[in-house]
């Protein structure tokens, strides 16, 4: 199965994008032949009585399940031992312990009970088995922890969620989810739904308990994992949710930024992006994906190290020329050299001593090269604002010399149009923070109380941080006499 072209993944995946749904049994002759034209009434009834006790699945359902399981665990580990070098002797057990796992699928249909799950010491058996020598068994545990994490299953059970997932975690399930991934083929069609669906238990479980970002990267090689799935050439929807779930264990953890800088990401992060430098994704999938390409390189500029490892990367002309290209990516290269400027005199100089000025100055100057992607008005407001932020660490990172003149001189061009540029937006978005502030008056007239806090955050976002950098921008213009 092409995973590429069957899912299409949204923000928060789901697994059902990824196999499709079992399909109801077909009605079947007397002598097993298979019509459609025919409808079997006992086999319908069967059917409506299996779903009315998937309905009423209680704690008496949930240990008969459990102790049917176990017993299926023991008959195989038995079976396994006993004929240790004859397959054929316990095929047919792993085969009743699949059917027993399928089974336990039906408790992500009553999350309240999982407390009860955990109290039958279930769990650690069925995380064993993600060791079990049949990779089909694995597998199947793998799509059980999917469904029992899945996020519509918990949506309003945080209690029992949490309680199945500290179990799991006390049972090793994320290092031996870690240790499976790395035995599971892409090429093979159900292992890479393998793969999809271990990328998913994990997403969940972080979902219900955040601290797993962190925990996943110190106990295991995910990390490793994913910087090698991210560096293969060919693009399929496995290196899309890759890319997504390294940039989710990036984004609030300065732990994981580091030990990410220390196994060589970023250099690693930069050769993903560098094969869109000349040109564009080719679906909205493989687009996603370079978004969060770019949202783990900043995630990575975040700690002062990793600046470091950039600048040395050559990060900052790679940016430069992505953005000479004028492709898709060419906002996202802005982003990432502010992340990579703010605060870091080093990135700064090197940006001028590429050549960088010009690039840079056309976009303040409004010269966005024009795709379907930057027509939205609020995107192109975005992009301004990180050319502002971007012009305002070139003056706070270079003081003095011939760089800071080079720097000044692009103020005087063109009868001094940019200085023009700059007030035009100093006025606009000067007019913006004085509606915002008006409007935040009138709603306290109307008795809604807001703190200070509050107010000055709504304040920001309504373009507060982006005039006090065009201020500052003037400010150091008009020292330089």
């Amino acid at each position: 199965m092409d995973l590429a072209n069957a899912r299409n993944h949204s923000s928060k995946r789901k697994y059902d994008d990824a196999v499709s749904p079992p399909q109801p049994p077909p009605a079947f002759r007397s002598n097993g032949t298979v019509t459609n034209n025919s409808v079997d009434l006992s086999l319908l009834e069967a059917i409506e009585k299996s779903q009315n006790a998937v309905e009423a699945l209680d704690l008496r359902t949930l240990k008969k399940l459990v102790l049917a399981f176990e017993r299926r665990l023991k008959e195989n580990i038995e079976a396994r031992l006993k004929y240790s070098n004859q397959p054929d002797r316990f095929a047919d057990s792993e085969l009743e312990l699949h059917e027993e796992l399928q089974k336990l699928k039906i408790l992500a249909g009553a999350p309240e009970l999982y407390p009860d799950l955990v109290g039958l010491n279930v769990v650690p058996s069925i995380v064993d088995l993600l060791n079990h020598d049949n990779t089909d068994i694995a597998i199947d545990v793998v799509q059980l922890l999917q469904d029992l994490t899945d996020e519509d299953v918990l949506d309003d059970n945080d209690e029992p969620a949490k309680v199945l997932v500290d179990a799991l975690i006390e049972n090793s399930v994320l290092e031996l989810l870690v240790q499976n991934l790395h035995r599971l083929n892409d090429s093979d069609p159900d292992e890479s739904a393998a793969i999809y669906a271990t990328l998913a238990t994990i997403e969940n479980l972080i979902e219900v308990k955040p601290a797993v970002a962190e925990l996943v990267c110190e106990k295991t090689k995910l990390l490793k994992w994913l910087l090698g799935k991210i560096k293969v050439r060919e693009f399929d929807g496995n290196k899309q949710y890759s890319s997504e779930i390294l940039a989710i264990l990036l984004q609030s953890s300065t732990a994981n930024q580091k030990r990410l800088g220390q196994m060589n990401g970023v250099d690693v992060v930069l050769q993903a992006v560098a094969m869109y430098k000349s040109r564009d994704p080719k679906s909205s999938d493989e687009e996603e994906m370079l978004e969060n390409l770019f949202d783990c390189l900043c995630c990575l500029l975040m700690p002062l190290e990793n600046k470091e490892r950039f600048v040395k990367a050559e990060g900052v002309e790679l940016m430069i020329i992505i953005m000479k290209q004028k492709k898709l990516a060419y906002g996202s290269a802005i982003r990432a050299l502010d992340f990579a400027m703010t605060k870091y005199p080093p990135a700064c100089e090197r940006f001028v001593d590429v050549l960088g000025l010009k690039t840079a100055f056309a976009a303040f100057m409004g010269k966005i090269p024009v795709n379907k992607k930057n027509k939205k008005e609020r995107y192109q407001e975005e992009l301004e604002e990180r050319i502002v932020s971007l012009i305002s660490s070139l003056f706070g990172g270079i003081l003095r010399g011939s760089r800071r003149e080079r720097l000044l001189s692009k103020f005087v061009e063109n009868e001094c149009e940019k200085i023009d540029r700059l007030m035009e937006l100093y006025m606009r978005y000067s007019d913006r923070v004085k509606a915002e502030a008006e409007r935040l008056n009138e709603l306290e007239l109307d008795d809604l109380e807001m703190d200070d806090d509050e107010k000055y955050n709504r304040k920001l976002e309504a373009g507060l941080y982006t005039l006090q950098l065009i201020a500052v921008i003037l400010g150091h213009i008009w020292c330089s006499e």
